[in-house]
C-alpha cells in the first residue's frame, strides 16, 4: 500500500521537489545515491540516502508547525535516520545552499571505524615469552583462516603449532 502511495507521489511532485530531485538524482551530488517517494515504515520520505541513512524533505507552508511532521521526524530519528528539511521557497531560490547543506551532512555523520575482522591477536607462547619478554602489538598479528579455505601444501595448521 505504501508503494503504491509512493508510486502516485512521484509522479505528482512539487516544483521544489522536481528541482531538488533533478539536482540529486543519478548520483549527480558527489555520487551519494538517493531515492525519491521511498516508503520508510509507515512513511514516505520526500528524498532518502539509503546508505548514509539521511532523509531530506521538501515542505510547502502547510508544514509550518505541523503535529504530523514532528511524529515523523521522532519516528524516523528513532530508527537511525537522521532528517534534513528545506522551505520549498529555499529550494526554489538557492539550490546551490541546500545542496552544500545536505553534502555537510553527509559528510559529517560518524562512520562507523571498519574492524579488521580477518586480523586477530596471537598472545605469545609461554615458551617464547620469558621474563620480561614485551611483544611489540603488531608483530603478532596473523591473518585469521578462513572457514573451508585450502591450505597450501607445507602449511601447518594452528591447532598444530
Amino acid at each position: 500500500m505504501a508503494s503504491e502511495h509512493a508510486r502516485q507521489l512521484r509522479l505528482t511532485m512539487t516544483e521544489a521537489e522536481r528541482r531538488l530531485w533533478s539536482a540529486l538524482r543519478a548520483r549527480r551530488l558527489q555520487r551519494y545515491k538517493f531515492r525519491r517517494q521511498h516508503p520508510l515504515g509507515r512513511f514516505i520520505a520526500d528524498f532518502a540516502c539509503i546508505a548514509h541513512r539521511l532523509v531530506i524533505e521538501a515542505d510547502g507552508g502547510q508544514h509550518a508547525e505541523s503535529r504530523t511532521d514532528i511524529r515523523r521526524t521522532a519516528w524516523l530519528e528513532s530508527h537511525g535516520w537522521r532528517v534534513l528539511r528545506f522551505w520549498n521557497n529555499d529550494i526554489l531560490a538557492n539550490i546551490e545552499g541546500v545542496q552544500i547543506a545536505i553534502l555537510q551532512a553527509l559528510e559529517t555523520q560518524r562512520r562507523p571505524t571498519p574492524s579488521p575482522s580477518h586480523l586477530r591477536w596471537v598472545p605469545p607462547s609461554p615458551a617464547i615469552a620469558g621474563e620480561g619478554y614485551k611483544p611489540k602489538h603488531f608483530s603478532r598479528l596473523r591473518e585469521r583462516k578462513r572457514p573451508g579455505a585450502q591450505r597450501r601444501e607445507g602449511e601447518r595448521s594452528a591447532e598444530s603449532e
